[in-house]
């Protein structure tokens, strides 16, 4: 693959979207368990749920921001790189995307300062009510991108007039063959990553011997979501593979190294994938004959397509998915694993005295968004060589005007500049977790209501020099 003005594009748009993705699949999660937080704080009276509440939503309030200033640039994006695209997919995308204003975004919009700043300046009822909408908001908002996203996997309800998309039945193209899977795949990702970020805080603090009431707290909600949802993501990531099979085989293919059609596939745990070849080098297989297929098919005897059914010109990017979707999945399996020790030891009523364990869960935090990106690329580089399968080629929805040198000053500006601001991103919160939730519900209000973005200033501030 030569490196040219278009390939330099699409790593553009791979390394923002990239970077974007970590903070709304992080604030999709939180906003609900801030929510959770203060709903059992009215509900309990308990100053706990209140206090923790406060003490996560200054860390949302960085990674909103952080969401908000890395996904500008998206948008800029499809103007100066990727106008065919527009052109050709605008008539059903662009609705999409005006619903998600018009419904998450201003759900969000309207209560997002009062969840921010309400503390002691409304009545509690209303600043919980604030929270919950403000959770349901981000919710919205992820269903109409992932609607958006999925019918460009699997196009459906719309017809092609001199090659340009137009839509038929609205209900069809939302609720699309893929987006179902994708949604809940996607949905439950989200949580699960804040889920394991919250038990890790909570497994730091324990094993620090600081905020043992709270750390106590947030070991629980954190460890009975990983329970839960992480067994839970295998069951919809088989079901996500089925509909993959039916419908973007040649993703599914390298997503396995699957050359022969013809044979059950054995499951692959290392190969590196030789398109000249037609087949794989140093393979290291898990012993069982036809365990691939058995995970695919649910035979061991059962065959699906293979890459040598495609078209060079039509196979995605082998490697990249190979290997992504191996490190997708590798981390899904540690996360049962961590949730099923700690579900022993909490029902053995040792859980907190199992300082080991929660020695090494405070390393954890980072596993939820690796694997959110690893699945990102297995999802989006294996629907290549298509932008919207079966409508639109990649190379065919360039700008005209795209340029080699243009395309390669504004990647390096925005390598810098993310860099930047993500390595500025962790640094305080950080911070703020080294703070820890000790007095936070007594704090009073900082910020401007009318400002929703100052409260990640405020936030940063206090990380920085503490709040007065």
């Amino acid at each position: 693959m030569d490196l040219d003005a278009v390939l330099l594009a699409r790593i553009q748009f791979a390394f923002t979207v990239s970077f974007h993705i970590i903070f709304p699949s992080f604030t999709i999660g939180l906003a609900a368990f801030i929510a959770t937080l203060l709903v059992r704080w009215r509900i309990t009276g308990e100053e706990r749920f209140q206090r923790l509440a406060k003490f996560w939503t200054k860390i949302f309030a960085v990674s909103f921001a952080m969401g908000v200033v890395s996904g500008i640039v998206l948008s800029y994006q499809f103007g100066t790189n990727w106008a065919g695209f527009s052109k050709v997919t605008g008539n059903v995308l662009g609705p999409l995307i005006g619903y998600e204003v018009l419904t998450a975004f201003f759900l969000e919009a309207s209560f997002l300062g009062i969840m921010l700043f309400g503390w002691n300046r409304v009545s509690p009822n209303l600043h919980v009510l604030s929270a919950v909408l403000v959770a349901i908001g981000t919710s919205l908002s992820a269903f109409w991108i992932l609607a958006a996203n999925s019918w460009m996997h699997t196009p459906a309800g719309h017809e092609i007039r001199d090659g340009i998309a137009y839509p038929l039945d609205w209900l069809a193209i939302i609720f699309n063959p893929s987006f179902p899977y994708r949604f809940a795949h996607m949905f439950t990702a989200a949580y699960l990553t804040t889920s394991i970020v919250v038990l890790a805080v909570g497994a730091r603090y324990l094993v620090q011997k600081r905020f043992e009431e709270d750390a106590r707290t947030m070991v629980r909600m954190g460890l009975g979501m990983v329970a839960i949802l992480a067994p839970l993501q295998l069951v919809i990531g088989d079901l996500h593979g089925l509909n993959t099979k039916e419908y973007q085989p040649a993703k599914l293919a390298a997503m396995e190294a699957h050359w022969n059609s013809n044979e059950p596939a054995d499951f692959i745990l290392f190969a590196l994938p030789n398109k000249e070849q037609n087949g794989n080098d140093y393979e290291i297989k898990v012993p069982i004959p036809g365990l691939a297929s058995f995970v695919i098919t649910h035979d061991f005897a059962g065959t699906f397509k293979g890459l040598n059914d495609f078209k060079p010109e039509d196979r995605p990017p082998i490697a990249p998915v190979f290997f992504a979707f191996r490190v997708m999945v590798g981390l899904g399996m540690l996360m049962i694993l961590m949730g099923a020790i700690g579900a022993y030891f909490w029902v053995r009523g040792t859980l907190f005295q199992s300082n080991g364990y929660f020695k090494l869960m405070q390393h954890t935090w980072p596993m939820g968004f690796i694997a959110i990106l690893a699945g990102w690329w297995v999802t989006e580089t294996g629907r290549q060589p298509w932008l919207a399968t079966g409508i639109l080629r990649t190379y065919d929805a360039v700008s005209p005007a795209i340029t080699f040198n243009a395309v390669l000053t504004t990647l390096i500006l925005f390598v810098i500049v993310y860099t930047a601001v993500f390595s500025m991103g962790v640094y305080y919160i950080n911070r703020l977790i080294d703070k820890g939730p000790a007095g936070a519900a007594k704090e009073p209000p900082r910020g401007q209501p009318t400002r929703p973005l100052s409260a990640a200033e405020d936030a940063t501030r206090e990380a920085i020099i503490g709040a007065n």
